[in-house]
């Protein structure tokens, strides 16, 4: 019991309570693109696009921006996206000099 504890406590210090949500926004429905496909924007690209859902993330550490967006890439396939546009992003201040990062954006596809 103890180990388990001990282990438990060192994945959440280590790790955290990382989160992506992400909230359907349209009505139309697409088959799932490939997540190694999908773009992370931090402006509105020139190409037409509709929004698919809207963007959450929470929890990641300030070294983790890689891992968040594979989270955002991996929740914004199922939507069919062809992209994720970050709106806003920052680092939130914990203890012991530590950072957790968080961001907020949309999921788009591009029109035909």
């Amino acid at each position: 019991m103890r180990n388990i504890l001990l282990c438990a406590a060192t994945a959440l210090f280590l790790g955290g309570c990382s989160s992506v949500d992400m909230i359907r926004t349209s009505p139309a429905i697409y088959a799932a693109t490939d997540p190694n496909m999908i773009s992370i924007l931090k402006t509105k690209p020139d190409e037409k696009y509709i929004e698919l859902g809207s963007v959450t993330t929470t929890g990641f550490s300030a070294s983790q921006e890689a891992s968040m967006h594979e989270g955002i890439r991996t929740k914004a396939s199922a939507l069919g996206a062809d992209a994720v546009i970050i709106t806003s992003e920052g680092l939130i201040p914990e203890s012991w000099g530590r950072h957790q990062r968080w961001a907020t954006g949309v999921a788009i596809r591009y029109k035909d």
